[in-house]
């Protein structure tokens, strides 16, 4: 079945288009420097109705036995993110932080961002896709450093 975009209204039936480093025939070693892993394409409204359908196949990939080192939402088409789409956002950044893989919020439209940013959750993702907290959500986090340290106790 072929379907034809129509960019005069936007298509508010939600959907996904999931697309991996193999399929686009990227060889590893450009994979790993440049997409490195998944792309999925978020179409639609993401809501209390399809928010689990995003986190399922998000899941999927980064439950495999090798998951990707990067995964990208290509949030272009999306019309709508309420606040189950929103917790399904942060569910898949919890995920992706336990696998090592980084997620990566990709042409965000402006409903989105503002979202983001009333929502004070702007930052998170932002640090994610910069690789501010690569560490696995089971690893401490790193030492203080010495001016941040409480004063060593006084003897005597």
């Amino acid at each position: 079945m072929t379907t034809v975009p129509d960019d005069t209204a936007p298509d508010e039936t939600f959907g996904l288009e999931v697309t991996t480093d193999e399929e686009l025939g990227v060889p590893p070693a450009q994979a790993e420097r440049e997409l490195g892993g998944v792309r999925v394409q978020v179409r639609g409204d993401l809501d209390h109705e399809t928010a689990e359908e995003l986190l399922e196949t998000a899941r999927a990939h980064l439950r495999s036995d090798r998951p990707p080192r990067h995964l990208h939402l290509d949030c272009a088409r999306l019309t709508l993110c309420d606040s189950m789409g929103l917790a399904a956002l942060l569910l898949i950044h919890r995920h992706a932080l336990a696998a090592g893989t980084r997620l990566h919020l990709d042409n965000r439209p402006g409903m989105l961002e503002h979202l983001l940013e009333l929502t004070g959750t702007l930052d998170h993702f932002a640090q994610a896709e910069k690789g501010g907290d690569d560490r696995p959500a089971h690893e401490d986090p790193p030492p203080h450093s010495a001016a941040g340290s409480p004063p060593p106790a006084h003897p005597g």
